[in-house]
Parts: structure tokens; sequence; C-alpha cells
């Protein structure tokens, strides 16, 4: 007795498109099943700096009794050079790709014995706290386009970590 395949057996689940448990972007091919915010939710899965849960945790107490973050504070000049000296880029103008790759540093950075990288890793997530509030209280209008959507992953990773989660 032949047993068969997996695309022989589940058919319905590997040919139908709706059945796909991730969203594909207009700019992802056919081959891409697995999501770069799925990528945010397993890089909550593992150790976390407590630097990390607590500004998720302030985020999500936020986001639970107002609905939105109500501040709309930019960030300053001094933290743009922060982030630009290691290379980061502003949240509004950052891909998911890119954020998933910072927030795997700064979990990295944020256990190094090194404290002044553990003390910059710690300031750059909560200056991404602060730029992901002022986006939600703009409600995510500043850039309209596709791509630079990084602020979505940091959320989704903030979710991910916080007790607070909705």
């Amino acid at each position: 007795m032949r047993i068969g395949t997996i695309k022989d057996n589940f058919y319905n689940i590997t040919n139908n498109p709706s059945s796909q448990l991730t969203k594909l972007s207009a700019l992802s091919d056919a081959n891409d099943r697995f999501s770069s915010l799925s990528t945010s939710s397993m890089l909550a899965k593992a150790g976390v700096p407590l630097s990390h849960s607590i500004a998720a945790d302030n985020y999500m107490v936020i986001k639970k009794i107002y609905g939105t973050p109500v501040v709309k504070s930019r960030i300053t000049n001094k933290e743009r050079a922060l982030l630009g000296k290691y290379d980061f880029n502003q949240l509004e103008y950052t891909t998911i790709k890119q954020v998933n790759e910072e927030i795997e540093l700064l979990k990295k950075w944020s256990m190094s014995l090194d404290e002044n990288l553990k003390n910059d890793a710690d300031k750059i997530i909560d200056i991404r706290l602060k730029e992901l509030k002022y986006l939600a209280a703009c409600r995510y209008t500043l850039i309209t386009n596709e791509i630079y959507n990084g602020y979505m992953a940091l959320e989704k990773y903030f979710e991910d970590i916080s007790k607070y989660s909705i």
C-alpha cells in the first residue's frame, strides 16, 4: 500500500491560496510562504532582555487603556545620531526585514558584557518605542508605502513579549 506524498493527501491546503497562513506582499513571489512578521514572533520566543519587556509593557498598557498612544513626540537629534552611529534608519523608513535584524542585534547587545554597547542597545529600544508611539498616534500615515512597514514588525514583537498583550 502506498501512503503518498503530502501534496497528494493535503491537496487543498497546499494549492488553495485562501488557506495560506501568512499574508504575502505584492513584492513577494509565490515561493515566499514564510512571512517576515512570523520572524518577529519567533524573535520574541528566545531570551528577551528586561529592557525590551519593560518597553513592550509600556507600549501595550498605553495601547490597552487609550487604544492608541496620544503623545506625538518626535525623536531628538541626539537620538537620531545614536541610530546613525549604528547605521539604523528611522522607524518610518525601515522594512520589516530591517527591523527584525535590528531586534536580533539589540537582543544580543543587551546581553553583552560591554557596558557601553548594552546601554546603547537599551537606549535604541527606547528610541524605537518612542518612534512607534509617534507613528501610532499619527495613525501610521507618514509613509504610506508597502515597503516601509517596519513598524508592524516592532509592534508585533512588543505584542508577543508583553505580559499585557491585547
